[in-house]
């Protein structure tokens, strides 16, 4: 039987002969870059215990980023991924936590739960499911537990901790399409599978990789840069400019507000030393969940920015974003 030619196809002849790079943009973001050796500045090589989850809001990377369900450029100059807040969690949800390999006793592992559903050859149709609880995330219970259990018996699961008793939990859908090679539409389903209506706060996040603060000299001269593009309708618009990757606009639909920081390490909370800037890296979790309005720029640019939606779910209902 001939094989008949596809959309995809086509799209996989044009990357192959040079003529448009559909892979330019996919999903080259981790869920999780702490503790990873690549993050690894230490003297002796402790590379799970110099990058620990609770820096991670705060600290910035240099190899690499990561985020929920995110994508990048294939050199991550400029990340996109979900951030979430079920009003309460200690900390916003941006990246996926886990134990690291003392903490497990069978070693480090992810506890959380998240699906990729598809995904084409070149990236023109991903998604992925992330299962968000509805309750204070366990992070002390799991490490505690787990810490605690001998080798030989079954480890602690998130599962274990009742969190998703009555299903309280939210099934976050995040999917990508390409409309182009650098047009692609993004949306976002949260549906609310508990037996009461519940909050949650969806912030859609936009950032430059820093590469200024380790030597790549043309990021230093001209700095990438974030700012709002006013609009007269309901839409809300981040224009994103870097040296080498180009201009690019981020539209946010019927957001409640653009928030703006810099990805720049928050010294005074990990080090108690002086920050280099005055808006860090885990403004957004100090905005949402601890109300400190002046952690974001009033001036609305920065290297990092989100579009905030606060919504009140019902039972058994969804709320889709675009």
């Amino acid at each position: 039987m001939k094989h008949k030619t596809t959309h995809e196809d086509h799209r996989l002849h044009g990357t192959k002969a040079g003529d448009v790079n559909w892979k330019k943009w996919g999903p080259y973001l981790a869920e999780r870059a702490w503790g990873t050796v690549r993050e690894d500045y230490s003297p002796y090589g402790a590379s799970w215990d110099f990058f620990p989850h609770d820096h991670a809001r705060s600290r910035v990377y240099r190899w690499n980023e990561d985020g929920l369900g995110g994508i990048s450029d294939d050199e991550q100059r400029l990340c996109f991924a979900l951030a979430l807040w079920n009003g309460q969690d200690a900390i916003l949800k941006e990246r996926l936590f886990g134990l690291t390999n003392p903490e497990g006793n069978h070693g480090e592992d992810v506890k959380e739960y998240y699906f990729y559903l598809d995904s084409a050859p070149t990236h023109s149709y991903m998604k992925m499911l992330y299962k968000y609880p509805q309750r204070a995330f366990p992070c002390g219970e799991l490490v505690k537990t787990n810490r605690n259990r001998r080798r030989q018996e079954f480890e602690y699961e998130l599962f274990d901790t009742g969190i998703f008793n009555e299903n309280r939990y939210f099934d976050v859908f995040i999917e990508y399409a390409k409309a182009d090679a650098d047009d692609i539409l993004i949306r976002v389903t949260a549906f609310n599978r508990g037996p009461e209506a519940a909050d949650l706060h969806i912030l859609p996040t936009l950032w430059f990789r820093n590469t200024w603060s380790w030597g790549w000299e043309h990021d230093k001269m001209e700095r990438p840069a974030l700012k709002e593009i006013k609009s007269e309708d309901n839409t809300k618009w981040i224009e994103a400019r870097h040296a080498s990757l180009g201009r690019y606009l981020l539209a946010s639909e019927g957001a409640d507000a653009l928030i703006f920081t810099e990805n720049e390490t928050n010294n005074e909370r990990l080090f108690g030393s002086s920050n280099l800037m005055p808006y860090v890296k885990d403004a957004f979790h100090a905005y949402v969940t601890e109300g400190h309005k002046e952690a974001v720029n009033p001036d609305q640019v920065g290297t990092k920015a989100a579009a905030l939606y606060h919504r009140n779910v019902a039972a058994g209902e969804s709320v889709r974003l675009s």
